[in-house]
C-alpha cells in the first residue's frame, strides 16, 4: 500500500519522506527483524530511489539480503548494511578517536553512519588513557576535525580528557567492553556523564549509530557555514 509520506508494507510503514523532512534517511535496525523482512525493506528503499543503512546486522541476514540485492555492501565489524542508490558527498570532518583496540566495532558503526549522512571521516584508534602519549601524539590532528568522537569502554576516560584538550564539539560513546566491574559499560557511561569537563555530550551505551548521525549532523552544519 502507497502514501505519500511512507511506503506501508504491512509490518513495516517505511519513512520514504524522511530525506525531504529531516535531510536524512530512515535507517534499519537489523537485529530483531527476519531475513525476508529485510529485504522487503531493502527492496522497498531500492524501488523509491532512497539509499538505505541498516545496524546490528548479522552476517547471515546481510548475505540474504545481498543474494537478493548484490549492489549492498556490507561491513562486519561494523555490522552495518548500505545502498547507495545516489551518491554522496562527504565533506568537512569528524575525528573517531577510541580508547583501545576492542571498542573499534563501536567507532567503525560509529565511521559507517557519519560516512553514510554525507561526512569525511578520519579514524584515531587504540590511543588510551594507559599510554596518554598516544594521545598527544595526534591531538594536533584531531584538532583539526568539526567534530570529535570519543568511543571507549572500561572507566571511559578518554572523552572528558579529549574535551579538555580541544575547542570543538565532542560526543562520547561508552562501550561495553571491559571486566565484570565495568557493568557492560556502565562505568564507562556514568564516567562520562559526570565529567567535569563541559561541553560533552554522551550517548548511549554501544551507540556508535546515533553518535555518527548526530556527529554529521553538526558537522555538516559547520563544514556549511566555513563555504559561505
Amino acid at each position: 500500500m502507497e502514501n505519500k509520506k511512507y511506503a506501508d508494507i504491512d509490518f513495516a510503514k517505511l519513512d520514504i519522506e524522511r530525506q525531504k523532512r529531516r535531510g536524512a534517511q530512515e535507517a534499519v535496525f537489523c537485529e530483531c527483524k527476519t531475513d525476508e523482512q529485510l529485504i522487503k525493506i531493502f527492496q522497498t528503499f531500492k524501488e523509491h530511489g532512497q539509499n538505505a543503512i541498516g545496524t546490528r546486522a548479522s552476517n547471515k541476514q546481510a548475505q540474504a539480503v545481498k543474494n537478493i540485492l548484490p549492489e549492498i555492501e556490507y561491513n562486519e565489524k561494523a555490522r552495518v548494511i548500505t545502498l547507495i542508490n545516489n551518491p554522496v558527498e562527504k565533506i568537512g570532518e569528524i575525528a573517531i578517536c577510541t580508547g583501545g583496540t576492542g571498542d573499534i566495532p563501536v567507532a567503525e558503526e560509529t565511521a559507517q553512519t557519519a560516512e553514510f549522512f554525507g561526512s569525511s571521516v578520519k579514524k584515531y584508534y587504540d590511543i588510551g588513557v594507559a599510554g596518554i602519549h598516544r594521545l598527544f601524539d595526534k591531538i594536533d590532528d584531531i584538532r583539526k576535525a568539526n567534530v570529535i568522537i570519543a568511543v571507549a569502554g572500561m572507566e571511559g576516560a578518554l572523552a572528558g580528557i579529549l574535551t579538555g584538550l580541544v575547542d570543538i564539539p565532542v560526543i562520547a560513546v561508552p562501550t561495553s567492553i571491559g571486566y565484570g566491574s565495568s557493568f557492560k559499560g556502565l562505568s564507562a557511561l556514568l564516567t562520562m556523564l559526570n565529567s567535569c569537563a563541559e561541553g560533552m555530550t554522551v550517548v548511549n551505551i554501544d551507540n556508535g549509530f546515533n553518535a555518527g548521525y548526530s556527529a554529521s549532523q553538526i558537522n555538516k552544519l559547520i563544514a556549511k557555514g566555513r563555504n559561505n
